[in-house]
């Protein structure tokens, strides 16, 4: 039964905490026993404690999931099928939306009002969006001539595993199984050890569902074991990540170590936000910008945190950034009217901080905030920060911060503007600002970055693909026609008909 949000306290206390493997079909313990804690971010206190699984969970869930794809129902469905399953899963978790939106809430240390209104309808939205595609694709004929077929046929790639952030972990999901199952997949499922809770609990829907046996496992652990035996397990076809760029890499070697898996990458981000003189609307590109960089409380690797700004209209840019940061409200997690919630968990508040005042020793002057709050809470807070006159070769300006912390650095000419855009080591994200038709079109073109939004902060939809250039990704990219077809294998068909 879906829980009411009209007190999201008193429900959430009412919550009985996922905390079991789901593999095979059936929820279960860690092969060890062992377990480990799960903290609210927003209050530092224990939530539950959740199965510690490691390599040897990992095989149970891979042969679950190996006998699912070669000889259980999954691999033999049609597409329709397919769908109507996928389907009626997706109808599943939006039935369940306050259960999922509180429990995200408590275990990310996120909004309430995000959780609701943004996570889990996006998870919902991408799980019947792929759904649909399943029967709407069709495979192709070469122009091959008289007398013989060239078939091009697309086929499910196998077992996949999907290691997941702990940013966005319903919505992540979604853009992990949405596709893998649509296509024919079936997955092992790591969360982020911070996160796990939420992706058991749309595992449990989905067998509600009627998702057949070892089709969606979950096995929550922690990356140096679970994480590590899922990208050198020789029977898993495909490995898609979500996370820091230097994880990443790891699973690159974890591949080059076992049977050359497929790996698709969407890793970390610095990315700019451009805004030229001749942008008509500075209180809106304020608007955008803080949402770029506030929302998630900056724990977003496409967050806009760099402001490139032409120098006639930095003042007046800046002065209208300061007034909409107070829009930003730093508070507990699952009251409505908070917009800013926690940092994940301690270690990454340090990470923040350090940053904090790092720039402060470089000589950038803090403009907003800088400081931790809610510290009688118990939990992890940072206010939203902006520093200006940051050095482009200043850590903030290079490194991925992770947090609610704007770098701003003024510019004179627009090819000054591109050229700092694209000194970084990232590539997944950017912004422009302008009203000139012509500079819209030449500077999007010119950033080297995934997506480029104009005169907006914005990500595209699920119609459009999301992943980066240069060390924001490899291998493929999230949402679209494109996430879905990532995980198939392109065969050719030949036939001498003569």
């Amino acid at each position: 039964m879906a829980l009411d949000l009209a007190d999201p306290t008193a429900l959430a206390a009412s919550i009985n905490p996922p905390t079991r493997a789901v593999i095979g079909g059936r929820s279960v313990e860690s092969a060890s026993g062992q377990t480990f804690a799960t903290l609210n971010p927003a209050t530092g206190r224990e939530l539950a404690q959740i199965a510690e699984c490691d390599a040897e969970d990992v095989n149970r869930a891979v042969i679950a999931a190996r006998r699912a794809f070669e000889s259980g129902p999954w691999g033999r469905l049609a597409p329709a099928d397919r769908k109507r399953l996928i389907l009626r899963f997706a109808s599943l978790v939006e039935a369940h939306a306050d259960e999922l939106a509180i429990i995200e809430t408590l275990e990310a240390g996120k909004p309430i009002s995000d959780c609701s209104g943004l996570d889990v309808p996006d998870l919902v939205t991408t799980l019947r969006w792929h759904a649909e595609a399943a029967d709407k694709l069709y495979d192709q004929l070469s122009p091959s001539g008289p007398g013989r077929v060239g078939m091009v046929v697309r086929e499910p790639i196998g077992v996949v595993g999907a290691v997941l952030p702990w940013n966005y972990p319903l919505m992540m999901a979604g853009w992990k199984i949405g596709p893998i199952l649509a296509a024919g997949n079936t997955c092992i499922v790591k969360p982020a050890e911070q996160t796990s809770m939420s992706t058991i609990r749309i595992a449990e829907l989905a067998i509600e569902a009627g998702i057949p046996d070892g089709v969606f496992n979950v096995v929550p652990g922690f990356g140096e074991t679970a994480g590590a035996a899922i990208g050198l397990h020789s029977d898993v076809d495909c490995v898609a990540f979500t996370g820091s760029t230097e994880v990443g890499r790891h699973f690159l070697r974890y591949s080059a170590d076992s049977n050359l898996k497929e790996v698709l990458l969407e890793c970390g981000g610095k990315s700019p936000v451009i805004v030229m003189a001749d942008a008509d609307d500075l209180d809106a590109a304020a608007i955008g910008i803080c949402e770029g960089i506030f929302w998630n409380g900056g724990q977003n690797c496409s967050a806009n945190s760099r402001l490139i700004v032409q120098q006639s209209v930095a003042d007046e840019l800046l002065e209208r950034i300061a007034e909409r940061s107070h829009d930003w409200v730093v508070g507990d997690p699952l009251v409505a009217e908070t917009t800013v919630g926690a940092m994940i968990e301690e270690d990454h508040l340090d990470k923040v901080l350090g940053h904090i005042a790092a720039a402060h020793e470089a000589g950038s002057t803090c403009a907003v905030g800088g400081k931790r709050v809610r510290q009688e809470s118990g939990g992890w807070f940072v206010e939203p920060t902006v520093f200006t006159n940051v050095d482009p070769s200043s850590r903030l300006a290079r490194d991925e911060v992770f947090g609610p912390v704007l770098a701003v650095t003024a510019f004179d000419t627009p090819e000054e503007a591109i050229r700092l855009a694209n000194d970084t080591d990232y590539g997944l994200a950017a912004t422009i600002h302008t009203t000139d038709l012509r500079t819209a079109h030449l500077a999007s073109r010119a950033i080297r970055a995934g997506t480029v939004a104009v005169n907006c902060y914005g990500e595209g939809d699920i119609t459009t693909p999301f992943g980066g250039f240069k060390q924001s990704g490899f291998g493929g990219r999230d949402k679209s026609i494109a996430a879905h077809e990532q995980y198939t294998e392109l065969k050719t068909i030949w036939m001498d008909l003569s």
